[in-house]
């Protein structure tokens, strides 16, 4: 009868044992579970996070405004027909061919300018002839004829910028001093020339 017990007394331990270490075994891949879900929600967090923050840094420094203005609006250029002109050579009989293109604010100005086109020619055919074929061959002279066409295109509509002699008369040269000056205090209108552009200039 006494050993009977003391059997059973004997095996309890192992079970014990036993039982504990499937315990430990559990809470450990618990641990391990609940880490790795821990550490994916984290990484998940601070990925989604940064690239926000990257997000809004890439639109700090440029900007939504910046990326419109980036997008530059295609120039509207209006080229004119070719001009074939006498040049004022004194010792031979010279004369030019050359393409004249406008590049102006935008096509509502191109419109305007299509409007008044035969004074627009008239214009620049005054101060083509009054050049020399010195003066179109030469660098400076084609900068300074591009400034003279710049002022002188845009009279017909109205707009004068002033500082061009090369289509004005000998009594407009003549202006006194004093009107002079009022002109030069004040500040010139906006010319919607933005640039004369030479597309073809031959001399012979």
């Amino acid at each position: 009868m006494s050993a009977a017990p003391a059997a059973s007394a004997g095996n309890a331990p192992p079970a014990k044992r036993g039982l504990l270490s499937r315990k430990f075994v559990l809470v450990i891949a618990m641990l391990a579970l609940l880490l790795a879900v821990g550490g994916g929600g984290a990484f998940y967090f601070l990925k989604k996070r940064g690239a926000a923050d990257g997000g809004t840094d890439a639109q700090s420094s440029s900007g939504h405004a910046p990326s419109r203005r980036s997008r530059a609006e295609a120039p509207t250029f209006l080229p004119l027909e070719p001009f074939t002109v006498n040049l004022a050579d004194k010792d031979q009989d010279r004369y030019a061919q050359i393409g004249i293109t406008l590049q102006v604010d935008d096509e509502k100005v191109a419109e305007q300018f299509k409007a008044y086109m035969p004074a627009v020619r008239n214009n620049v055919l005054l101060i083509l002839a009054n050049k020399t074929s010195a003066e179109l061959l030469e660098r400076a002279g084609k900068e300074q004829l591009a400034g003279e066409i710049m002022r002188a295109a845009v009279r017909p509509l109205g707009i004068d910028i002033g500082g061009d002699t090369g289509a004005r008369s000998a009594g407009e040269d003549a202006k006194d001093s004093g009107s002079k000056a009022q002109e030069q205090d004040r500040r010139p209108p906006h010319n919607p020339v933005q640039q004369v552009l030479f597309t073809n200039i031959i001399v012979q």
